[in-house]
């Protein structure tokens, strides 16, 4: 939701590369499961849990926060923290 968070961007994603789904903090809600259940059902083949620096909805360690989403999410999804300073997405996988 964070309009310094460009995930076309920050990804190097072309219009209609990847269903994106946004909201405050990268909570796990239950939409946010069924938005995701839609799109593994239409194919989708890789799943990226992205939280960023600077957030008004979480703090704290967001490596941890972006591992425990991704668990959640459950398949192969990918935790990341995307730095709105310094521009940089980081892997936030152990």
């Amino acid at each position: 939701m964070d309009a310094r968070v460009n995930v076309e961007r920050i990804l190097g994603l072309e219009d209609g590369d990847a269903h994106i789904i946004r909201n405050a903090g990268a909570l796990v809600t239950d939409d946010v499961k069924r938005s995701l259940e839609t799109s593994r059902k239409l194919g989708t083949e890789r799943v990226i849990l992205m939280l960023h620096t600077d957030c008004g909805a979480r703090s704290g360690d967001l490596d941890a926060l972006a591992r425990e989403a991704a668990a959640e999410i459950g398949g192969d999804a990918q935790p990341m923290v995307y730095d709105v300073d310094a521009r940089e997405l980081r892997d936030a996988a152990e």
